[in-house]
């Protein structure tokens, strides 16, 4: 387990060559690919989350690919399709793959596509195959889905539909950065050199490292808290708030306890112990619920987050 721990701060320290400041969302993207989990990040732009997903995919040897959505994309355009192909005088169809054939999928401001679009990716997300005239291609591992979208209040926005949000890993906020952490940016950016970003780890580094944490092991009174803070929720559960009941239309699913559970063993590795505590499970709540909660009508008329009624379970 040290060494892994090791593995995941050098590539880490590999990333900070280029990336400054956004320290939280470094680490929780790294404690989601070594789960082999999906990251979605939400900022406004020009905040450096495709910067993030690029610098990543240089510091790990595998194939990375982007997808910048739009509202004229195709499925196909994102899976492949069969193409008519003609080799000594016979006609065939061969089916061509798409971007998503690749380890890390960049998907480049992925609400600005229609849902239709959007839900190609729900299968390779899920079982990590694609199903194309009723042919499965299994997709290479590792396979991480990094996607950057723009808060919906900006002009040609889409909502995720629910099934694909419940999909990710986690939903991470890239906030502006510090004033210190600004003029480092201007620094490494507005010069004539840049830093070099080196491949620093393999895929199999990181599947490795995704079977060494998964060995970390949880008291059965911790599980039990982490089950009843992800019910807590459901507005029909016994344990949720008078907040919760009011705003919340549907709560968190069983993936947001497997996604805590795996995010938490990684998390309290990082903080040099063995075993998973509620502080480890606390620290993640707000990125593995936030876009697992569905809000009420109430609850977006009146401008609840997701996030204040996390904070509000977490301390009750």
């Amino acid at each position: 387990i040290e060494a892994a721990v090791s593995k995941l701060m050098l590539l880490k320290k590999e990333i900070g060559k280029f990336i400054v400041g956004q320290d939280d969302v470094v680490r929780n993207v790294l404690i989601a690919i070594v789960c082999g989990g999906h990251v979605l990040l939400e900022g406004v732009p020009g905040l450096g989350k495709t910067a993030l997903v690029s610098t990543l995919s240089k510091a790990l040897n595998l194939d990375f690919r982007r997808i910048q959505f739009t509202p004229d994309l195709l499925p196909a355009d994102i899976l492949g399709t069969n193409i008519l192909v003609e080799e000594e005088g016979r006609k065939s169809f061969r089916f061509q793959q798409g971007p998503v054939f690749s380890n890390i999928l960049l998907a480049d401001e992925i609400n600005r596509a229609t849902p239709k679009t959007q839900s190609a990716l729900l299968e390779t997300m899920q079982e990590k195959t694609v199903t194309v005239a009723n042919q499965t291609h299994i997709l290479s591992r590792p396979y991480f889905v990094l996607a950057t979208q723009n808060p919906l209040e900006m002009d040609g926005t889409y909502s995720l539909p629910e099934a694909q949000l419940d999909r990710f890993f986690f939903k991470l906020i890239v906030e502006m950065p510090k004033h210190d952490e600004f003029a480092t940016i201007l620094k490494r950016t507005t010069g004539n050199t840049r830093p070099e970003v080196s491949s620093v780890l393999g895929g199999t580094d990181i599947l490795a490292m995704e079977r060494c944490f998964r060995e970390i092991p949880i008291d059965d009174s911790v599980m039990n808290d982490l089950i009843r803070l992800v019910r807590s929720t459901h507005p029909d559960d016994e344990d949720s708030s008078d907040s919760v009941k009011k705003y919340v239309r549907y709560g968190a699913s069983p993936r947001a306890a497997q996604t805590l559970l795996a995010g938490a063993r990684v998390q309290a590795a990082l903080s040099g112990r063995f075993h998973v505590s509620l502080d480890d499970i606390y620290a993640l709540a707000p990125h593995a619920l936030r876009h697992r909660m569905v809000m009420s009508f109430e609850g977006d008329a009146e401008g609840v987050t997701a996030d204040s009624l996390i904070k509000e379970l977490v301390t009750s």
